[in-house]
């Protein structure tokens, strides 16, 4: 495989949960709706802000509602992020040993909360490019985002690979024509990703490690 790896960011290289559910309560208790635990808010990251907030929120809720926790959630995320996100153990010392490899994120996060994050956490990593959710390409699954990014490389989509650690990542791994690596540490069980046709999945950043230095 010779053309790059393309890494999904929360819950496969960044702990980010504490921080999201801390923002994303606050904006809920400021229109008068119920919190969550984080267990539960854990299930309703992947698929970026928007489709946060909706699912936070009661089905009836309406889309004026959502709207309104989604820009809550992002302008108290924005202040305080820091607070609540910490690279997995491992994965820093992972990145370091790919060095001279093509690496890329792409998130559902948005775009700059994307890049502010992996410029913060991981600021001695060359990442090509940092690609967070915006208006010009459509959010996972979709994969026009990682088409995009392997087409920047000048390589075929069968000789990249996509490392993430959700159903959504996987959607797009299959969407796109690239070899998804599945990791189990983050936000999806793994009998969800084996339902959803996992075949290759890695528990542990020490396996994922192993595979892509190896492979």
């Amino acid at each position: 495989m010779h053309g790059g790896l393309i890494f999904d960011l929360d819950g496969t290289l960044v702990d980010s949960l504490p921080g999201i559910a801390a923002s994303l309560n606050r904006a809920l208790e400021r229109s008068g709706f119920s919190s969550h635990v984080q267990a539960d808010i854990r299930r309703f990251i992947g698929n970026g802000s928007h489709e946060l907030a909706r699912k936070a929120l009661p089905a009836d809720a309406g889309e004026p509602a959502i709207l309104t926790v989604e820009a809550d959630f992002k302008e108290d995320y924005a202040l305080t992020w820091p607070e609540g996100t910490a690279p997995y153990p491992g994965i820093p010392e992972l990145l370091a040993s790919l060095s001279g490899q093509r690496i890329a994120i792409l998130s559902n996060k948005p775009h700059p909360f994307t890049v502010e994050i992996v410029a913060k956490i991981f600021p001695g990593i060359l990442f090509d490019p940092v690609l967070g959710q915006g208006p010009e390409l459509r959010r996972k699954p979709f994969p026009d985002a990682a088409l995009w990014i392997a087409s920047q490389w000048g390589s075929a989509p069968e000789d990249c690979a996509f490392i993430g650690d959700s159903t959504v990542d996987l959607a797009t791994a299959e969407a796109a024509g690239m070899q998804p690596l599945i990791t189990s540490w983050g936000y999806h069980d793994t009998e969800a990703l084996q339902s959803a046709g996992a075949r290759r999945i890695f528990p542990k950043v020490r396996d994922l490690a192993t595979y892509l230095t190896t492979r």
